[in-house]
């Protein structure tokens, strides 16, 4: 689903990317009140996460492969204004350094990858975990369906896009149909790879989980002949650190990267595929980029290809993970003096 340069209009390319740049402002105010000490750090990892299994292509149709999107993931794990700013770091790293993605088609990409996949996963995610029971397995469950659903919805805003700003003629429904019927196909697997990562996390350490947070049904203490809530415990002991969570997602995404992506599908993917097939790839623009030693995920002049993709992957994962912490470290502390200036000030009045 990455869009190259030339497949959108500079018009609606730069309108995508006034929203795009919209969606990275407000996300960067409303990550403040996600963020805290424990899943700063976290965050930074699951763009590097991303990054990783998005190199691992999997087969969904003869001759088509598709990857993590990965917005559903992002948002369920460290929140929805804090999973855009993931999702928006991934992409970027990947359109400068590994020439995937269009730079002028950066505003679309964010747009449709980060911001639809997101707003879409994370209110199917909330709307479910209401309803079902207030168990670990409903938030994976939940996690499931939402992703399903996120990636024919991204299918789906790409085809509008293409609609409004398309270089080369292609009947929308035409695009639409096959657009929306090979991302179905592809939202299978990311929703077995989010659903997959979020039960491991939930498994050993549901506190780090965002989507997961005020499920537990409240203490109940028997006051008379009545039920109420039993006021909550208060902690006295050190909030217990992500770091084992931390190092086992980064060795992952490392050996996912540098050593399983090897294997991945070398089919085009679902709009690599469309595109190609319908014709809508005719005006497509070779990427600004396209000479960087680190193109196409490959090092440049390192002839062995599975020690020049491996290594290309760490990189980008050593890359992404320190941008991500960086920016997410930075909104957090942002965010710290104007805490300690709210409780002060509540403290003054008490």
């Amino acid at each position: 689903m990455h869009v190259p340069d030339g497949f959108i209009n500079a018009p609606v390319s730069a309108v995508t990317g006034v929203v795009a740049a919209g969606a990275v402002a407000v996300s960067l105010r409303g990550a403040r009140r996600e963020l805290d000490e424990r899943t700063a750090p976290l965050a930074g990892l699951v763009a590097a996460f991303v990054f990783a299994v998005q190199m691992l292509n999997f087969p969904v149709a003869a001759g088509t492969s598709g990857h993590l999107l990965g917005g559903a993931l992002a948002a369920i794990l460290v929140g929805p204004y804090t999973g855009v700013l993931c999702i928006s770091v991934v992409l970027l790293m990947q359109g400068v350094l590994f020439a995937d993605g269009g730079l002028t088609a950066l505003g679309v990409n964010i747009t449709n990858m980060g911001v639809v996949t997101v707003l879409v996963a994370y209110a199917l995610f909330r709307g479910l975990v209401k309803v079902l029971p207030k168990k670990r397995r409903s938030v994976t469950v939940a996690s499931f369906l939402a992703a399903l659903v996120s990636v024919p919805a991204a299918a789906a805003a790409f085809t509008g896009m293409y609609a409004l700003g398309g270089t080369t003629y292609v009947p929308v429904d035409t695009v639409l149909t096959a657009m929306v019927g090979v991302h179905t196909l592809i939202g299978l697997g990311e929703a077995a790879i989010t659903a997959a990562t979020v039960g491991a996390v939930i498994a050993v350490r549901p506190d780090l989980v965002y989507g997961a947070r005020g499920l537990t049904a409240p203490l109940k203490l028997r006051v008379g002949d009545e039920l109420v809530d039993a006021a909550p415990a208060t902690a006295r002991e050190p909030v217990r650190s992500p770091r084992k969570v931390w190092i086992t997602g980064l060795v992952a995404s490392v050996v996912l990267a540098g050593f399983v992506s090897f294997y991945a599908s070398a089919s085009p993917d679902g709009l690599e595929k469309v595109a190609a097939d319908k014709g809508m790839d005719k005006e497509a623009e070779e990427h600004a980029t396209a000479n960087s030693p680190l193109a196409d995920y490959g090092v440049e002049d390192i002839a062995d290809g599975r020690l020049s993709g491996g290594l290309a992957g760490v990189i980008g994962v050593g890359v992404t993970v320190a941008a991500g912490t960086g920016v997410f470290w930075a909104v957090r502390r942002r965010n710290t003096p104007a805490h300690t200036a709210a409780s002060t000030r509540s403290e003054e009045t008490a």
